[in-house]
């Protein structure tokens, strides 16, 4: 029989499409800016927000090819998938930096088909065919803090 892995408690409830788009936004993030994933985030229901520590604003030709490329990999129609790993088994491009020093040894690892994998607690879709078109409302820049804040939403199916 096997085991079931324990995991650290879990103290919100994320609407899954919303915090899997955010999973898909952070993972376009990393590839196009080379920056980390989102340092603060909040995720809610009808608009959410992340930030970004970039060393100046994207422009709106950039931001734009956000936009376009989350949608791109949500209408891949990808799967979702979850794994549990120890941490002697972690994939090298898993980022480890936001996770709680009292976080168990068994990860949950969050997959979105080929394009995304961190470790996650949350609710998620099985399928990205399940998240609305995504959208960019607003953005705007720290310059003294180098921090990009983006706000976005799930547009109506």
């Amino acid at each position: 029989m096997e085991q079931e892995p324990v995991l650290n408690a879990h103290n919100k409830q994320e609407y899954p499409p919303m915090h899997t788009a955010e999973h898909i936004l952070n993972g376009t993030m990393v590839q196009m800016f080379g920056c980390p994933r989102s340092r603060n985030a909040h995720i809610e229901r009808k608009k959410s927000k992340c930030d970004y520590q970039l060393p100046q604003a994207p422009s709106e030709a950039q931001v734009q090819a956000i936009e376009d490329r989350v949608n791109e990999v949500i209408n891949r129609h990808l799967d979702v998938s979850i794994e549990f790993v120890d941490r002697d088994h972690i994939p090298p491009e898993v980022d480890l930096s936001k996770l709680p020093t009292d976080a168990s040894e068994t990860l949950r690892l969050v997959r979105i088909g080929d394009y995304d994998v961190c470790a996650c607690v949350g609710t998620h879709v099985a399928n990205t065919s399940e998240i609305a078109p995504f959208k960019i409302i607003s953005q705007d820049y720290n310059p003294d803090t180098h921090t990009w804040r983006l706000r976005f939403k799930l547009l109506e199916k």
